[in-house]
């Protein structure tokens, strides 16, 4: 599990995208746009809940949510094991001008923001050819 920030409507406004891949083949399982606060996690938890995967070990980098929500015996916290996530995350960069740390390209509006998501892991998760 990790997270990635992005802009809705300004420099002002942060969104975050919070998002679980399966380590083995690096799929994206469940993703929540929102702020960088332990509700968040909690409902990306809840997302996982009804795949009935059971969830060995999770590896995250040391934001305080992640202590917060997932027991102490299942998190593994460290930058050694986040490599595919964090590669995930320069894919989306990548392909999304939205996404590009400098950039003047912004959402106008959340709704806007989550279906740009949407679609963006979709088209890359199920190889969709939307243009």
């Amino acid at each position: 599990m990790d997270e990635m920030w992005s802009r809705v409507y300004s420099k002002k406004t942060p969104c975050w995208l919070w998002h679980a891949i399966n380590h083995e083949n690096g799929e994206v399982v469940a993703y929540m746009l929102g702020t960088r606060h332990n509700e968040v996690v909690w409902k990306l938890l809840d997302l996982l809940a009804p795949l009935n995967i059971e969830i060995v070990k999770e590896y995250s980098d040391n934001n305080p949510a992640y202590r917060d929500a997932i027991p102490y015996n299942i998190l593994q916290v460290g930058k050694k094991n986040t490599q595919k996530i964090e590669r995930k995350h320069l894919t989306f960069r990548t392909r999304l001008k939205r996404l590009a740390r400098k950039t003047i390209c912004y959402s106008k509006s959340l709704d806007m923001h989550k279906i740009l998501f949407g679609l963006l892991i979709n088209s890359l998760e199920f190889n969709l050819q939307l243009f």
